[in-house]
């Protein structure tokens, strides 16, 4: 009798803790309201070297820090979500949502066209503007009318590729996987400019002697989140907080916070 009660209580006790982490499970869903692709999980895909939007944390080498960052986990914690960030090449963003191996790509993406007929788009969040980096004293690019004429840098599937490619052909570009490559490039003398976002050329100007920033912008554009278009749920949940941060002034905070420091 003894060892017969000991079986049944064993049982309760494995179908309880069974039934305990269904449970968290679903409360989990049922508290953001939404379905990811792990249940409790915002999982954000992201490129870690465009700062300051995404960047690896000086302070362990490791941590993926920076303005998307900072906005994906104010909303992932009003969606009562833990942020998971994974750090990818910028060109695998798009198929990553799409194939369902992340939630959301945040990394300072554009709305484009091209983009829109894989993903959908948030609202957007913040402005970039893509601007040209040259040698102090170069002879060669000294404004923008000079870049038809020149061997250009730019990050492998950004606008600013897109758009240099379509202005210029790609026999006058070099794709590189980050903007750090880009700038490397440039110091090496395998081109002759950079175009990337304002906010990265900044940084990158300010830690390499020798660079600087062409005064005239080459284009604005507006940045948004990327979600895959089988989750309109998710998107319309993140827009709804998004838009709430938007108007209550915390974007903005977020926004100051990285770029009055450059």
């Amino acid at each position: 009798m003894k060892k017969f009660l000991a079986i049944v209580l064993a049982l309760v006790m494995v179908l309880s803790f069974t039934a305990c982490g269904a449970d968290k499970k679903e409360a989990a869903q049922e508290t953001s309201g939404v379905k990811t692709v792990q249940a409790g999980k915002l999982i954000m895909g992201t490129s870690a070297a465009f700062p300051p939007y995404e960047f690896i944390s000086d302070e362990d080498g490791e941590t993926v820090v920076g303005i998307d960052a900072e906005i994906a986990e104010l909303i992932a914690t009003e969606l009562g979500l833990e942020l998971q960030i994974e750090d990818m090449e910028f060109s695998s963003i798009i198929s990553a949502v799409q194939s369902g191996k992340i939630d959301v790509g945040l990394a300072g993406m554009t709305v484009t066209e091209e983009r829109l007929k894989n993903v959908n788009f948030s609202t957007s969040y913040a402005q970039g503007v893509q601007v040209v980096i040259v040698p102090e004293g170069s002879t060669k690019v000294t404004s923008l009318d000079d870049l038809p004429n020149v061997m250009i840098g730019v990050q492998e599937s950004t606008t600013g590729h897109i758009y240099c490619e379509g202005d210029f052909g790609a026999d006058h570009l070099i794709a590189y996987a980050n903007s750090t490559l880009c700038v490397q490039a440039l110091k090496n003398g395998d081109v002759d400019c950079v175009v990337i976002d304002n906010q990265p050329a900044l940084a990158h100007v300010s830690k390499n002697e020798g660079l600087k920033i062409l005064d005239s912008a080459y284009t604005v554009e507006d940045y948004a989140a990327a979600f895959s278009k089988d989750n309109t749920e998710l998107l319309d949940a993140f827009n709804k907080v998004l838009e709430e941060k938007i108007a209550d002034g915390s974007i903005q905070k977020i926004l100051d916070k990285y770029i009055s420091a450059n």
